[in-house]
C-alpha cells in the first residue's frame, strides 16, 4: 500500500492531528532534485492538521559561496570555529536557502514565516579555542512559534541566532531543531539529509532505543560514519529530553517523508524513547512511594492532600510513571460516567525528573483512561500549574458550571479557587 493512499495512514491521523512535527533539512537536501518533492510531503501533512516547523541547514551552501568567491572558511557545519568571514557568508547562505523554502512552501499554497525565534549566546572558549561567532541556543520564543502554528503558518527556522545587543551568531542547524522539539512537545524529530539513516559498519539500522544508542555513542561510535555522529547525538539529546520519536531519513527519496511518518516499515532509522512502556496502574504497594512523591507539592498547596486511606481506597484510579523500578511521576483520572466527564487529578512528577516531558506523557495517558471510561470531556483543577495544562496540553479556561454537580459542591466549599481548565476529547 503506498504511503499516500487514505486507507493506509487513516489510523496515524487521530494521535498526529494537532500534534508538532519538527523537520530538520540539511542544506544538501534543499539543493538536491527531490526537494519539491519534500515540500510536497508537508503540504501532505498540513492537510492532515499536523503543525510542522521547518529547520534548515546552510552547509552546502556556505561552502559553495565559499568556492565561488574563492574565501576560506573557518567551519562548514556551525559546530566548530566561525570568524567573521564565514559568519558573513553564513548569513548570506542562509538568508538564500530560507528564501528558496519560503518560495517552494507558497508553491504548494502554504503560509509561511521566516523567524527570529532563537536567542543566541556565545558557545565561548573550548578546550582553549575561541569559537568566536560560532553561537548555543539560550532561549526560544515559544510563544512567537505557538502563535504561528495557530494560525496555520509554517514557521521557517534557519541555523542563526541572535542575541539582546545587535549580534548573529551560527548555530548547528541539529542543535537548533532538537531544542525547539523539545520546547515545542514535539512527537517527531525528523533529520533529512543525504544518508539513508544510522548506518552501523555500513548497514542500516531500522530501529534502535534510547538505551541502545546511548551505548552505541559511548562504547562504539566509530560504527557510525562521522557525518551522522552529530544526528546521531542530537536524537539520543531529543529523546532524553521528552521527544518520544526521531526519525533520521534520507531526503532523495520520493514520498520518504510519508513513508516514514505514515507506514510502519518506514525508509531510514528510528530511535525511541520506550518510557511509555513505563507507565503502569498503581498497585497498592505503591501507596508509600505516591504518598513521598507527593508530599512537597501538597505542602506548596499544588495538591489536595491526600491520606494514605484515600489513596488505598481510590488505588484503581492511579497510574505511576516507573523508571528503573522507581516511580518518578504519578496521575489519576476520576471517572463521572453519567456526566461523560473525567477528572485529571494529582498530576505530579519529582523534581529530579522534570523537563522530561513525564508530566505531559502522564496526562495524555491520563486521556486514554478517560476514552476508555466513555468520557468526552477531562478536566483538572490547578492553583500553580494551569498555564502548562493550557499551553502544553490544549485545555481551556471553564466555569464551576462545567464540573459534575458532585465535584462541584466539593470544588465551591475546598475554598482552594483553582482554576477550573476543560479539554474536549476525540473519539
Amino acid at each position: 500500500m503506498k504511503p499516500t493512499d487514505l486507507r493506509g495512514i487513516l489510523h496515524y491521523i487521530p494521535q498526529f492531528r494537532d500534534r508538532v512535527f519538527v523537520l530538520a533539512v540539511d542544506g544538501s537536501i534543499v539543493a538536491d532534485d527531490n526537494f519539491g518533492n519534500i515540500l510536497l510531503d508537508v503540504a501532505v501533512l498540513r492537510s492532515l492538521n499536523i503543525r510542522v516547523i521547518l529547520v534548515h541547514g546552510a552547509g552546502h551552501q556556505i561552502q559553495q559561496l565559499a568556492s565561488q568567491l574563492g574565501q576560506p572558511i573557518s567551519n562548514r557545519d556551525g559546530t566548530g570555529v566561525t570568524d567573521a568571514n564565514t559568519l558573513r557568508l553564513a548569513i548570506m547562505a542562509a538568508n538564500m536557502v530560507t528564501h528558496e523554502i519560503l518560495e517552494g512552501l507558497s508553491l504548494n499554497n502554504l503560509r509561511a514565516a521566516h523567524t527570529n525565534c532563537i536567542e543566541a549566546v556565545p558557545l565561548g572558549i573550548r578546550k582553549g579555542v575561541d569559537h568566536q561567532h560560532t553561537g548555543k541556543v539560550h532561549q526560544v520564543d515559544v510563544n512567537m512559534l505557538r502563535t504561528l502554528l495557530d494560525e496555520g503558518i509554517v514557521p521557517v527556522v534557519s541555523p542563526l541566532g541572535f542575541d539582546g545587543n545587535g549580534h548573529t551568531y551560527r548555530i548547528n542547524s541539529d542543535a537548533v531543531a532538537t531544542e525547539l522539539a523539545r520546547e515545542l512537545s514535539a512527537v517527531k524529530l525528523m533529520f533529512v539529509g543525504p544518508r539513508p539513516g544510522l548506518e552501523l559498519d555500513g548497514t542500516l539500522t531500522e530501529q534502535l532505543s534510547v538505551a541502545e544508542l546511548d551505548n552505541l555513542l559511548k562504547a562504539a561510535p566509530e560504527k557510525l560514519r562521522p557525518e551522522m555522529l552529530s544526528k546521531a547525538a542530537h536524537a539520543l539529546l531529543a529523546c532524553q529530553n521528552g521527544v518520544p520519536r526521531v526519525h533520521i531519513i534520507s531526503g532523495g527519496v520520493d514520498e520518504g517523508l510519508l513513508a516514514e511518518v505514515f507506514s510502519n516499515e518506514g525508509i531510514g532509522t528510528l530511535i525511541y524513547a520506550n518510557e511509555y512502556q513505563a507507565i503502569r496502574p498503581a498497585r497498592r504497594r505503591d501507596v508509600r512511594s505516591i504518598m513521598a512523591l507527593i508530599k512537597e507539592s501538597v505542602q506548596e498547596e499544588q495538591l489536595v492532600k491526600r491520606n494514605r486511606a484515600d489513596i488505598e481506597k481510590h488505588i484503581g484510579e492511579y497510574h505511576v510513571f516507573e523508571i528503573d523500578n522507581n516511580i518518578v511521576g504519578v496521575v489519576a483520572v476520576r471517572p463521572y460516567p453519567e456526566q461523560k466527564q473525567a477528572e485529571l487529578a494529582c498530576l505530579n512528577v519529582n523534581e529530579a525528573h522534570e523537563h522530561r516531558g513525564i508530566g505531559t506523557k502522564l496526562a495524555l495517558r491520563a486521556e486514554v483512561v478517560a476514552r476508555e471510561t466513555g468520557a468526552q470531556t477531562i478536566f483538572a483543577l490547578s492553583t500553580q500549574a494551569f498555564t502548562f495544562f493550557q499551553h502544553k496540553l490544549g485545555y481551556t479556561e471553564g466555569d464551576a458550571s462545567d464540573l459534575p454537580v458532585a465535584r462541584r459542591e466539593k470544588y465551591e466549599q475546598s475554598g482552594r479557587n483553582s482554576k477550573i481548565l476543560v479539554k474536549q476529547l476525540t473519539p
